[in-house]
């Protein structure tokens, strides 16, 4: 998630940098910093800010798991978190998820998979 990116969601969420910060437990200095590209934004920051826009009302368009969407074969979704959890609309939310074909060691790489799936996208586009 980048600097305008972040600004675009917190506006969305109709918060100030002071509400965000208290939302996010970090100081208004740390999203005063993200916003102007200073400082990178840490995975758990991010994490909170895409699950506080989802919980948004009407955000989600989405009406199907995301197994569902990806025709996910029976194997991949017993060994996949997002399916044990039932968590289609927040797949997304959970790391070791099987999204495109592999689990993923970090939330930046999984993060590029999911950015390309209509589960996320549902809620990002305003």
């Amino acid at each position: 998630m980048g600097s305008k990116e972040f600004k675009k969601i917190r506006k969305r969420l109709n918060k100030t940098q002071k509400e965000i910060a208290q939302l996010l437990s970090v100081s208004k200095k740390a999203v005063h910093s993200y916003e102007q590209g200073w400082r990178n934004i840490p995975p758990h920051v991010e994490r909170q800010m895409l699950f506080l826009l989802s919980r948004m009302d009407g955000s989600s368009k989405v009406s199907r798991s995301c197994w569902v969407i990806k025709k996910c074969h029976p194997y991949t979704k017993v060994h996949c978190p997002a399916w044990k959890f039932n968590a289609g609309k927040l797949c997304w939310l959970i790391n070791g998820n099987i999204c495109c074909g592999e689990v993923y060691k970090d939330w930046k790489e999984k993060m590029k998979c999911c950015r390309s799936c209509e589960v996320l996208k549902s809620f990002l586009q305003p």
